[in-house]
């Protein structure tokens, strides 16, 4: 009886170092997310955006600009129907140089550029 105690012991301080090691993976990585995802720098969230997402605008929505980002929108869903999807790519091919060039530039340009000085386009 003893030993099966001991052994149930052990089985539960193991379990209980593994969910704190556990709980501290979740709480780095949460913390770590949102330092890439939030916050004052959006670059690598807007350029992945722009890249997978460039036709729908999403990545100028992600950045603050809501004129810009309605704009693409409304280019792709709404020319892209009149002229059988070619507005469409034509917006894509722009997010993707968007989301390339978001990448490309330095943290502090990046912020200094889309930020702070509000360039909207390019």
């Amino acid at each position: 009886m003893a030993e099966e105690n001991n052994l149930n012991d052990d089985l539960k301080d193991k379990a209980k170092e593994f969910t704190d090691e556990a709980k501290e993976s979740a709480s780095e990585f949460s913390k770590s997310a949102k330092e890439t995802f939030t916050g004052s720098n959006k670059k690598i969230l807007a350029g992945v955006l722009a890249i997978l997402l460039g036709a729908l605008g999403i990545h100028k929505f992600i950045l603050g600009y809501n004129k810009e980002g309605i704009i693409i929108l409304v280019i792709t869903l709404i020319l892209g129907i009149l002229t059988c999807g070619i507005a469409g790519w034509v917006m894509g091919v722009l997010g993707l140089i968007e989301g390339i060039i978001y990448l490309t530039k330095s943290d502090e340009e990046f912020y200094n550029t889309y930020q702070v000085g509000k360039k909207a386009w390019f």
